[in-house]
Parts: structure tokens; C-alpha cells; sequence
């Protein structure tokens, strides 16, 4: 079923998983078999087990493997609202790491690098960058 489930996702993000991880944990390929069938899934596991992957590598690969949309407003495409302004900073820095892995796996092999920006809103974002972000958005 592990196998299974990473063919699901595209080539980059199938290499950079496989160069970064043994395999995936069985939150992930619970969830990964759930999301990418299309189902509504809810990740109830214990911290370390992979849950925030499991929640946005599909979303992300989804992301990475269709281009951005041209009109700029349509751009966000992963809406994550966060409890706690801590936890949205941390989720973030979360998702640049494979979206950075999966650029350079991409790059190995010759495929398009992805075009998939990620930004926190809260209600600490100066005005200057809220007026930014109306006008271009990011995809998550």
C-alpha cells in the first residue's frame, strides 16, 4: 500500500519523499490513500507521526504539478486558518521545506521547477503587506 500510495503523487514529490524519509508513516499513507481518492479526511494521530505532511503534500503536489492560475486573484488556492498565530508560523516553515525539496528534485530530473508561494496573514501583518497580498495572493 506504501508504494501505492507515493505513485499517487507526481514524480518530483515521489523523489524528494523518497530521498527524505525510509517510508511513509501510517498516518501519511492513511491519509494520502483518503485525500488523493478525493474523500474528506480527518488525521488523528500522536505528534512526530507526520500529521501536518499528511495534510498538505497532496495539496502541495497538487500545486506544484499544474501551473498557477493567470489571473493573479485566483492565485490561493490552500486556505490553512491556524488557532494560534505560532502554529500558522510553524506550519509554514514546515511546508517550505518540501516545496524546496521537490524544486531541486524537479530540477534533477529535468521537469519544470514549481511555482508555489506560501505567506502567513495575521493580525500582526503590517498594512503595507495586507494591501500585497490582496493584489497577489500566494497559493497557500
Amino acid at each position: 500500500m506504501v508504494t501505492d500510495v507515493l505513485e499517487r503523487f507526481s514524480p518530483a514529490t515521489q523523489d524528494w519523499f523518497r530521498a527524505s524519509f525510509v517510508a511513509p508513516t501510517a498516518a501519511q499513507a492513511g491519509a494520502w490513500d483518503a485525500i488523493s481518492s478525493g474523500d474528506h479526511t480527518l488525521v488523528v494521530a500522536p505528534t512526530g507521526s507526520g500529521k501536518t505532511l499528511s495534510a498538505f503534500l497532496w495539496a502541495l503536489d497538487r500545486l506544484a504539478a499544474e501551473p498557477p492560475p493567470e489571473e493573479p486573484l485566483r492565485r490561493c488556492r490552500v486556505l490553512y486558518i491556524s488557532p494560534m498565530k505560532a502554529l500558522a508560523v510553524d506550519v509554514e516553515r514546515n511546508l517550505r521545506s518540501p516545496l524546496v525539496g521537490i524544486g531541486h528534485a524537479a530540477a534533477r530530473s529535468g521537469q519544470p521547477q514549481p511555482d508555489v508561494s506560501v505567506a502567513v496573514r495575521s493580525g500582526d501583518t503590517p498594512a503595507g503587506e495586507r494591501r500585497a497580498f490582496a493584489r497577489r495572493p500566494s497559493d497557500v
